[in-house]
């Protein structure tokens, strides 16, 4: 004997009940095994430290906003122009003293072995050049405000 029409509907609601609930187990595996994955695998900018944000940062630099100077075999980038205008004010001896000093790092006696001059001369050098700089620059700041 064969089924009747009601428990025949009721056999296809039960098959199509139990396809349900196998399709959203599914789904549900599926959500956790994505949702682990980016556990593992990403990380949210709110949790970087600054030196990984840092690491994820770009900073566009146009040759418009630096001022280049040859100094011996070394191109010696400046990026303030307040900074590049005082040392234009400078004989050439003296700029290539405080460019070698400030901006590569060199000490008296690396700057007057590799300018051929006495690391004594380098110091006046120096000193001399920091003052005109700091008179040069407090003139410019000076003209600015008014």
């Amino acid at each position: 004997m064969g089924k009747s029409p009601s428990q025949f509907e009721e056999t296809i609601q039960h098959q199509f009940d139990r396809l349900c609930k196998l399709a959203l187990k599914g789904e549900k595996i599926d959500y956790i095994r994505h949702m682990e994955y980016l556990r593992k695998n990403e990380v949210m900018l709110s949790e970087l430290s600054q030196k990984e944000l840092d690491q994820l940062a770009t900073h566009d630099e146009y040759d418009l906003e630096s001022y280049k100077f040859q100094v011996l075999n070394y191109d010696i980038e400046v990026k303030d122009a307040l900074i590049a205008e005082a040392l234009t004010s400078l004989t050439k001896r003296k700029r290539d003293v405080i460019l070698l000093s400030y901006f590569m790092g060199m000490s008296d006696a690396e700057i007057a072995r590799k300018m051929k001059l006495v690391r004594s001369t380098v110091n006046e050098h120096r000193k001399r050049s920091l003052e005109i700089l700091k008179d040069v620059m407090e003139e410019k700041a000076d003209e600015s405000e008014m």
